[in-house]
């Protein structure tokens, strides 16, 4: 995420979890596991929109579900994943997030979130985050990259794709998803990650005091 940090101190967890709990541990590592989990995911996700469309509490517990037969493990997918449910609603928020938000008062900002409606106004009342809307997937039967809830949001704000600048960490969600509408995208890689072949963001930050920079320098230039 953007604002908050993600589960991955919490998926290892999990993992290790359905190895201790397997009848061939010894046999498996748990980033074998973790991997195993997020292709189940992402089959799940991809096919996920209109009349298909599944929260993300349900592909998880189903994802997790099909991982725990495949590993031969005692777990209940619907036990084990609360850990990850409770993070969604709680996450730890970044140090830079507020100070971000305040100074972009007077200016409309948008939380657009893969997560569950009400797991993502749960973390955004949690951490008394003020923004001017906040779009799910929920809302439109939807996940990013698919075009429909940027759609939404230019929609709701009643601006163009040119008038519009996207931050993400995601280079598939955010950055090719906005891209794809003509949305000016902005990579917030806070892990340093290497940018892969084939994706070119508009921009590329660490932080997001580098995003305020960034957005200071546009301002003035225009």
């Amino acid at each position: 995420m953007t604002l908050v940090h993600e589960d991955d101190e919490i998926i290892p967890l999990i993992c290790n979890q359905i190895k201790e709990n397997s009848e061939n541990e010894k046999d498996y590592n748990i980033r074998e596991i973790g991997s195993c989990w997020w292709r189940e995911f992402s089959g799940i996700f991809k096919n996920s929109y209109g009349d298909s469309f599944q929260s993300q509490r349900t592909i998880g517990i189903a994802s997790l579900a099909r991982t725990i037969e495949t590993y031969q493990s005692k777990c209940n997918a619907e036990e084990l994943i609360q850990v990850q449910f409770e993070h969604w609603i709680q996450p730890k928020i970044y140090s830079d997030t507020i100070a971000f938000l305040q100074t972009l008062q007077g200016i409309p900002v948008y939380i657009l979130s893969n997560i569950d409606t009400s797991d993502i106004l749960k973390a955004v009342h949690f951490h008394q985050i003020k923004v001017t809307d906040i779009l799910t997937s929920e809302d439109v039967k939807s996940y990013k990259p698919r075009p429909e809830l940027f759609q939404e949001a230019l929609k709701r704000s009643h601006l163009k794709a040119d008038e519009v600048i996207h931050i993400g960490d995601s280079l598939l969600s955010d950055v090719t998803g906005a891209q794809n509408l003509g949305i000016t995208a902005v990579w917030l890689n806070r892990l340093n990650k290497t940018l892969p072949e084939g994706i070119l963001p508009d921009y590329v930050c660490k932080d997001l005091n580098e995003v305020s920079a960034l957005l200071l320098s546009d301002y003035e230039k225009h």
